[in-house]
């Protein structure tokens, strides 16, 4: 039996109804492969505490930390851009803790960077993560910065791992048991 192969259906540019375009899916999975990375090494960190091989691993965690910051503000804006054209979710109390999920997760991604930005610019050290300044050295040190980031980044980013855990839970219960095209909408193929 001869099978026919139709040509794959090109991804909009935006999003639409159907399907997240490219933008938006470029967005999210370099985000996604970023955040892995600052946990990754974070684990490392709190697994093996502070030794020197780990230096590649933590010694990125301000820079990725920085770009992060950088691109959820370019999603959320790109987001916004796109609110009407972009794949719903379901009606109900699924829909709405989908949007509420959703919305917690945008907000811990700009806090959690946020914090740490903030006690980059009350420290008494220079915060150059890409080898150019964009704090300079407070003489002396703000230090309500450092103390708020002590206490809610680290704590903030680990409840970030856990619900990005119920991110991806429950994109695995679309796929697999209401086999709705949820990963597909954003992973590449249309339904």
């Amino acid at each position: 039996m001869r099978h026919t192969h139709t040509p794959a259906t090109r991804v909009p540019l935006r999003d639409t109804p159907q399907v997240y375009g490219k933008i938006s899916r470029v967005l999210h999975w370099t985000m996604a492969v970023l955040i892995l990375w600052q946990f990754f090494g974070m684990g490392l960190r709190a697994i093996f505490g502070r030794q020197d091989w780990l230096a590649p691993f933590v010694g990125s965690h301000a820079p990725v930390g920085t770009a992060l910051f950088v691109l959820v503000i370019l999603r959320g804006l790109w987001a916004l851009a796109n609110r009407r054209n972009r794949p719903a979710h379901d009606g109900g109390m699924l829909g709405k803790a989908a949007t509420a999920g959703h919305a917690l997760l945008y907000a811990l991604m700009l806090t959690i960077p946020g914090l740490a930005l903030l006690r980059a610019w009350g420290s008494d050290r220079a915060f150059a993560p890409f080898g150019f300044q964009i704090f300079s050295a407070k003489s002396p040190e703000v230090e309500w910065t450092g103390n708020l980031a002590g206490a809610l980044h680290g704590e903030l980013g680990w409840f970030l791992l856990a619900v990005i855990a119920g991110h991806v839970l429950m994109v695995g219960v679309h796929q697999a048991m209401w086999r709705d095209g949820t990963l597909a909408r954003m992973a590449g193929r249309r339904n």
